[in-house]
């Protein structure tokens, strides 16, 4: 994949955000923008859409236009300068699926993070050996680089929860992620002793539906909602699937997940009750 490739940020996000706001606000058309500033129609829907942080001319042309405001001008020209800066993302991660190494730079600056899994243990609390296991499982045609890759992103991608202001985490999984034995017994014992470890963490909670709740929303399929420190970031929802990966913003889709979240959690057991069941699973079963 191209060292070019341009992964979205939280800022770039924002900073669109903010011009199609004040290009309505100045009750305008993107023709009528182009016929007033000479900006490729093109141009302004990438800028707009967050695909592509705007050259300084063109911010200045477009916030001429808009009559923006002295503060307001300072801060959107203050947000383009670092709109597109990556957080912690590695130089080899741009080898990496363009959609999976945007969710990266999404988690790293995000302040909570709510995970459901109906498979798998949630993604920052898997052990490297269990990450392995489940990379070499899923992708069988992939090659030892590619493998090493994805699982040393992986890897890195936990350093979120023991940041300087780490990362606040609340995932449910389903007990069936518990009782699949990815990788073997020894690799699935240090993966319960790993979870047990996080869940004494304050800014981890981890939340298991037991068999015995039945059917629940979460049954079709994983997903993650990302919250941001400011209000004027929009939460994402981001899902993961054979068919490809997703990342949702409507606010109906928002509204809809955060309830599905908070179902799954209404049915999922106590994360004191969760940790009695990873215990009682490592000492019957593994």
């Amino acid at each position: 994949m191209s060292q070019k490739l341009k992964i979205p940020t939280v800022r770039l996000r924002r900073l669109a955000a903010e011009l199609r706001s004040l290009r309505s606000s100045a009750g305008l058309t993107r023709d009528e923008v182009l016929e007033r500033t000479g900006i490729n129609p093109a141009t302004l829907y990438r800028v707009e859409s967050a695909k592509a942080n705007p050259q300084k001319r063109t911010l200045i042309a477009l916030l001429d236009l808009y009559e923006a405001p002295p503060a307001l001008r300072a801060e959107v020209l203050a947000m383009a300068r670092g709109a597109t800066e990556q957080g912690w993302l590695r130089p080899y991660h741009s080898e990496l699926p363009q959609e999976y190494t945007a969710y990266i730079s999404f988690e790293n600056e995000a302040w909570e993070v709510r995970n459901y899994e109906s498979l798998f243990v949630p993604g920052l609390l898997q052990t490297e050996d269990y990450v392995r296991a489940v990379i070499a499982g899923m992708l069988p045609q992939a090659g030892s680089r590619e493998v090493d890759q994805r699982v040393q992103a992986r890897v890195d991608r936990r350093a979120v929860l023991t940041k300087e202001s780490p990362l606040r985490l609340r995932a449910v999984v389903d007990e069936a992620a518990l009782h699949r034995a990815v990788g073997g017994r020894e690799v699935m014992r240090a993966q319960m002793k790993h979870l047990l470890q996080m869940m004494d963490e304050p800014n981890v909670a981890l939340q298991t539906i037991p068999f015995s709740a039945g059917a629940h929303p979460g049954m079709p399929g994983s997903f993650v909602l990302m919250t941001f420190a400011d209000a004027e970031d929009p939460e994402i929802v981001y899902i993961d699937s054979m068919a490809g990966d997703l990342f949702l913003e409507a606010p109906v889709e928002l509204r809809r997940y955060n309830a599905m979240f908070d179902d799954v959690m209404a049915q999922a057991l106590s994360p004191s009750a969760t940790a009695d069941l990873i215990t009682k699973l490592m000492k019957n079963n593994l």
